[in-house]
């Protein structure tokens, strides 16, 4: 049963595709804010196209909860989980989609390259990245008392998956085991394996820590109420915008040069405090986006209450 759908990111994608406009970033901002973009919506199709399986697959079943993009805080750490699954039988599958669209490789030691044409990028372990979020997760399901009858805490396990048409370079089984690397159209074969794969043992457990459908859905339900989206506009501090200088054009003479200073630009304290809260730069007079007013408004104190477009922004840096 699905218990949460993935947040709406919309506004940060729309913030991150206004910046791009801006006259006032440098390289490192620039370089920055195409990595980001290049992310965010790598990240969106992924976990879309990665929904869309596990949704045909556990929507509308009762053995498991399906919850989706969920993001704890738990003293100090952040636990940012793509898809969480909960089983009847006291086991829960963290699921990491992270550079879902980029082709994969994984070398004997464990180390990951992600391929987007000719560029290639090395990353920290998505897989290693999913265990930190299950030691996390685990601290939450003590202080909310989710466990099994058997052990304090459900059973962990950490998938990665990758897009169906995705190329994935292995190492040799025998140098590292990526049994937990999968497609997303592999998980619902991968979930049958680990099930088929219980020893006798394992049988008789799940069957005695076996829940049912209402009680792994308030579990869901409760882990929803857990969920801390991350400030969609948040932006680094170095990434504000930063003032054009005023261009010095100089006219040489015979006897010594004289400087032309560009024409003045007027002072932020002449801004039209009768704009205030509305879609208008309050120096420029010209129309801005939400995100530009918004971040504005969010940072009250440094732009007198007024809200600016990103190129005027600058002048209160």
């Amino acid at each position: 049963m699905l218990i949460k759908s993935a947040d709406d990111k919309s506004r940060r994608l729309a913030l991150l595709q206004d910046l791009q406009q801006s006259r006032l970033l440098d390289t490192r901002q620039k370089e920055w804010l195409r990595v980001e973009l290049r992310n965010l919506t790598a990240g969106i199709k992924g976990e879309r196209e990665a929904a869309f399986h596990l949704d045909g697959h556990y929507k509308d079943g009762q053995n498991n909860v399906l919850l989706h993009d969920l993001r704890f805080q738990i003293d100090g750490e952040v636990a940012q989980i793509d898809h969480l699954v909960i089983n009847r039988t006291g086991y829960m599958v963290l699921i990491e989609t992270k550079n879902y669209s980029g082709d994969l490789e994984v070398n004997a030691h464990g180390e990951f390259t992600v391929h987007y044409g000719k560029e290639r990028y090395g990353i920290p372990s998505p897989y290693e990245q999913s265990r930190r979020h299950a030691r996390i997760l685990s601290k939450l399901l003590e202080r909310l008392e989710i466990g099994t009858r058997t052990d304090k805490l459900p059973e962990f396990h950490n998938v990665v998956m990758m897009h169906p048409q995705a190329t994935i370079q292995r190492p040799d089984a025998k140098a590292l085991d990526t049994s937990f690397l999968i497609k997303a159209d592999q998980f619902r074969a991968w979930h049958e394996k680990l099930v088929d794969g219980f020893s006798t043992g394992g049988v008789f457990k799940a069957l005695f820590n076996l829940r049912s459908p209402d009680t792994i859905r308030e579990w869901g339900e409760k882990l929803k109420r857990q969920h801390r989206p991350a400030d969609l506009l948040d932006l680094p501090d170095w990434m504000q915008p930063k003032p054009q200088l005023a261009k010095v054009v100089m006219e040489p003479r015979p006897s010594a040069p004289v400087f032309a200073a560009a024409p003045a630009t007027p002072a932020p304290a002449q801004a039209d405090a009768s704009l205030a809260k509305k879609l208008i730069c309050a120096h420029c007079r010209e129309k801005i986006s939400f995100p530009e007013g918004k971040f504005c408004w969010n940072n009250a104190k440094r732009f007198g209450g007024l809200q600016y477009c990103r190129d005027h922004q600058g002048l209160f840096a």
